[in-house]
């Protein structure tokens, strides 16, 4: 296992006139939104962007904040920030594109939210359907100190306002580019993540992105199977202290 990583970064490169992906023993084309039908739906206010700043003064204050202030993060925002990081953008041609680019179009990241102070919102833990922009009540209550934990402990986890957990569903990607698309996994994931922080530093928020985690935990907090869908990120955000 001590070189797994070097042996990942070899075995997936690409060689001219070797490429792969295509023929017939690609595999099947998964879905490409996850649902729970089930569930409670929590809906969300019209995204709309009211003082969030230009790119430039953005990209000039982003920093990683690790103190969060108690006043609770209001819907608005939250509606916003779902939608900056990776919502539907455009529909065009019977396909349906999103704020943050992904190898192929092809979408492997899920959102998941611990929700622990926002206005409004309950507590518990939220998957966010991106189609209809609304979230999914997975499991009422308070998680922060369980995601705290999952994430090596981090105090700060259970300070935000919310926790954004970004699952990757690699069968997504592997159906067209096979192992290669772990890379470009990890890649979306950090496409979406640097949305957030740049809309986030727009509405005057902190945010802070986690990769530090105990893997199983996180997992078992939003019920996946570590497997075929994993978590593999994280962002704290909230108010500033």
């Amino acid at each position: 296992m001590s070189n797994a990583g070097d042996i990942f970064q070899q075995e997936t490169k690409y060689y001219r006139g070797q490429m792969g992906g295509a023929g017939a023993d690609r595999l099947p084309e998964p879905e490409t939104y996850k649902q729970y039908p089930d569930c409670k739906r929590i809906a969300l206010p019209k995204v709309s962007a009211p003082d969030a700043g230009l790119l430039h003064d953005a990209l000039s204050r982003r920093r990683s904040v690790r103190r969060f202030g108690r006043a609770p993060l209001s819907a608005e925002h939250l509606s916003y920030l779902l939608w900056a990081s990776t919502g539907i953008s455009r529909r065009r041609a019977g396909y349906e594109f999103r704020t943050a680019p992904s190898a192929g179009a092809l979408y492997p990241i899920e959102t998941y939210l611990s929700v622990q102070n926002v206005e409004g919102i309950e507590q518990g833990i939220c998957h966010y359907a991106i189609q209809d922009h609304a979230l999914e009540l997975l499991k009422a209550g308070d998680s922060s100190v369980d995601v705290a934990r999952a994430a090596l402990d981090q105090q700060m986890c259970a300070e935000a306002a919310v926790v954004f957990i970004w699952t990757g569903i690699f069968a997504r990607s592997k159906w067209k580019y096979k192992q290669r698309a772990y890379r470009y996994v990890y890649l979306d994931a950090g496409h979406i993540a640097e949305n957030l922080a740049l809309a986030a530093t727009g509405l005057g928020l902190a945010s802070c992105h986690i990769a530090a985690i105990y893997d199983d935990e996180a997992n078992e907090i939003i019920d996946v199977d570590g497997a075929e869908e994993s978590v593999i990120y994280m962002t704290a955000a909230g108010g500033r202290a």
